[in-house]
């Protein structure tokens, strides 16, 4: 048995390294914090102004028109893994084509603002540009390689079995009728909605909903990269990753950069953190460009493929996603070394476990007042008007518009919408868990303003309850 005083140093050392691995992933935070509401906050304005009505009429094909429609609708969207995935299984059943589908997931979760701003704050702007890069060149890839892949037999199954029997998803509430009828408010231009109260509010709701959504993802990845910087000793990195030889350095560590990802369980800007402390550890510029690609197939994720499309369809989905991102991030880091663009020097450190009176400190009080002025604005809806077409998922908290919602549930005569079929899973397995707390905030009604409302006394209740009254599908049981 060690002795008394030996076991001594050694709790001390362990707790040294925790607090020295708090603080870098402390740090990393708080270098990033100002690009996160800005990142975010963009994403909110352009998921509240730019329409998605049009997604399910035009991306019937994956010719490059409709290809490159299906990016821009996901570029978009939310960075959310989980809700990207969701969405591209819905408009996979509502008759968009696969591969069309598939890039409208890529783009949704590699071409969006927040990522690049976190990439330039965190790594360097060659990092965000090669992420839009080869983000570009993934998707051709994806579909190049897909049409040959992905046989129409096994596609045609996989629609088959999301529609299930009578043509409604076998036990799947995303052919709803609510979601099935269409939207009939009148269609405005994003320059209407720009000058609309309301829709900055809806703005200001999808910014702290998608916040709330990533929380997790970007806790976990900012902690694991303070441990990785701090703990793991660089004679460890170059075990993992080669050096000195190559062609075959390169090939080698953009194939395990997307292994990294698989096993990370961290999915979307969670993924930043996690690339700055491999790029310290000595990863190419490629691995770390295909680490970043790869959050679509972290485990979890797959584990939902298998629920969407069976597991023949989800290992065809595994080889070519791991082959395209590793095939992107070779070739992103080609075209950036003929070019010249490839940073010479690896940083000793991430970010500096300081603070000080600098444009990051002076930036980050700046957007902390702005983030204060998004959550007022969340609490103007009644006033403004917001939030009339947008419901907010119980179990991660993300805005959904209800026409658009993924999955729904009947629940205690209301209908609860989800960002996707895992947090409606989730609902299911403890409905309490999510909806403690909240009985005075009734998810039929979908707005916060209308929820308030449920406070009230009774003949002040009546709004809310006609208004809930004509929501399609509202009321009616959920499909088996």
């Amino acid at each position: 048995m060690p002795h008394p005083l030996v076991q001594a140093v050694s709790f001390a050392g362990a707790l040294r390294d925790l607090g020295l691995s708090l603080r870098e992933a402390f740090f990393m935070f708080w270098q990033t914090l100002w690009a996160l509401v800005l990142g975010f906050g963009l994403s909110g304005a352009v998921q509240a102004f730019v329409s998605r009505e049009a997604m399910q009429r035009t991306l019937g094909n994956h010719r490059p028109a409709a290809i490159a429609r299906a990016a821009g609708f996901g570029a978009a969207s939310s960075s959310c893994s989980y809700a990207a995935s969701a969405m591209a299984k819905t408009l996979f059943a509502r008759g968009a084509d696969f591969l069309a589908a598939m890039a409208f997931m890529f783009a949704s979760t590699n071409l969006v603002v927040e990522l690049g701003i976190v990439l330039i704050v965190l790594i360097g702007w060659q990092f965000a540009v090669g992420e839009f890069v080869g983000g570009a060149i993934m998707i051709a890839l994806l579909v190049a390689l897909g049409h040959f892949a992905l046989r129409d037999g096994l596609i045609e199954q996989a629609r088959e079995r999301l529609r299930g029997p009578g043509g409604r998803g076998a036990g799947e509430v995303e052919r709803d009728e609510a979601m099935e009828m269409p939207d009939r408010r009148p269609q405005r231009s994003w320059r209407q909605r720009a000058r609309s109260k309301a829709a900055w509010v809806d703005a200001a709701g999808y910014t702290l909903a998608d916040i709330r959504m990533l929380r997790r993802e970007m806790l976990i990845g900012y902690v694991v990269a303070g441990f990785l910087a701090v703990l793991v000793p660089a004679d460890v990195w170059h075990t993992v990753f080669l050096h000195g030889h190559g062609l075959g350095t390169s090939v080698e560590n953009v194939v395990v950069g997307p292994f990294i990802a698989l096993i990370s369980f961290v999915c979307s800007v969670g993924n930043v953190p996690l690339a700055a402390a491999l790029w310290k550890g000595g990863i190419s510029f490629g691995g770390v460009t295909s680490f970043i690609f790869a959050d679509l197939i972290a485990l979890p994720l797959l584990l939902i493929y298998r629920k969407f499309y069976g597991w023949r369809l989800t290992l065809r989905l595994l080889a070519l996603f791991w082959v395209t991102m590793s095939a992107a991030g070779l070739a992103t880091e080609a075209i950036f070394s003929a070019a010249g663009l490839i940073p010479s020097q690896r940083p000793g450190q991430v970010v500096a476990p300081r603070f000080a009176l600098d444009y990051t400190t002076a930036l980050n009080i700046v957007f902390l007042l702005a983030f204060a002025a998004i959550i007022w604005l969340t609490r103007q809806r009644e006033r403004f008007g917001g939030g009339a077409e947008h419901v907010t998922d119980p179990v991660c908290g993300m805005q959904v518009r209800r026409t658009e919602a993924p999955a729904s549930r009947e629940h205690g005569g209301q209908r609860l919408y989800f960002c996707s079929d895992r947090c409606a899973e989730r609902f299911d397995a403890d409905p309490r868990r999510y909806l403690a707390g909240r009985a005075s905030e009734p998810a039929a009604c979908g707005s916060a303003g209308e929820r308030r409302s449920q406070a009230k006394p009774a003949q002040d209740r009546g709004v809310c309850e006609r208004r809930s009254q004509t929501v399609p599908g509202a009321g009616r049981g959920a499909p088996s």
